[in-house]
């Protein structure tokens, strides 16, 4: 829950091309015929975190990764702390991006995020994703310490800090720059508002496969946690536990291991 790698996406050139899509950091590639992986970043982080994954998730599949508002180059915009107008715009971006093969991944909040879209787009029987991939949170029908605490949203900035779970969610380097701490507590607290939103919904199936991914050494959320995500798939369901702690997503090991799973999945087929 902290703000993304400041490292280049890589990938995005001359060659990608289509309209601009606000919630998209790079331009999706022309070529229909591979699988279209929408990356939703954790709480308090921008799409940068997915740095380096178009190089590791491998052949056949191209890496999107999905940047709010509120952040990086949409610092200027509103941050949204709302479900459904989250659903709403996500769905109007990029919706006409979805009638492929495509699957989601999302992490800790991301995967809240992931999970809702396919809903909202099941409600409107649109085409689901081959995968759901949830990393590093616990099962939205699981309560959450955190994000059920009382006056979440007027926790000042001591609060907030101390109340975080995890030491990597606030390095040293960043509590030494105060301009930038301010702005990445502020962000923080309105996507913990918005991830409360999105667990406040009733849970439902997936109308697809569900592979989530725990983190041996996180304190944050339990690999019991994790494994609740077999409750939210409509169709098989996979654990995997992979080296690392809460922030595994910067490592290697996770998109080499989603890459894997989309290769091997049976696109669903629509009527």
């Amino acid at each position: 829950m902290t703000l993304g790698a400041r490292t280049h996406l890589g990938g995005a050139g001359p060659k990608e091309g289509g309209p601009v899509r606000r919630y998209l950091a790079v331009r999706p590639e022309a070529d229909g015929t591979r699988t279209r992986l929408l990356c939703f970043h954790h709480a308090g982080a921008g799409a940068l975190s997915y740095a380096g994954w178009r190089r590791r998730v491998g052949p056949g599949v191209t890496v999107l990764p999905v940047r709010l508002p509120g952040r990086e180059t949409r610092l200027r915009e509103p941050r949204i702390t709302d479900a459904g107008r989250l659903m709403e715009e996500l769905q109007a971006d990029l919706g006409p991006l979805l009638d492929a093969p495509h699957a989601f991944y999302g992490h800790s909040m991301g995967a809240l995020v992931a999970y809702r879209f396919a809903l909202h787009r099941a409600e409107a029987r649109l085409r689901p994703p081959v995968l759901l991939l949830a990393g590093a949170c616990a099962a939205p029908q699981l309560p959450s310490a955190l994000l059920d605490r009382p006056g979440l949203e007027s926790l000042t900035d001591e609060e907030l800090t101390r109340v975080m779970p995890e030491e990597e969610s606030m390095p040293e380097a960043l509590r030494a720059r105060p301009a930038l701490l301010r702005a990445t507590l502020d962000t923080l607290r309105a996507d913990l508002l918005l991830a409360r939103s999105l667990r406040a919904a009733p849970v439902r199936r997936l109308p697809c496969s569900v592979r989530a991914y725990a983190g041996r050494d996180d304190r944050v959320v339990t690999v019991g946690q994790v494994s609740a995500w077999k409750q939210c798939s409509g169709g098989d369901f996979r654990l995997s536990t992979v080296p690392g702690a809460h922030f595994f997503v910067r490592g290697r090991d996770v998109p080499r291991a989603v890459g894997r799973a989309l290769r091997s999945a049976t696109p669903v087929t629509t009527g």
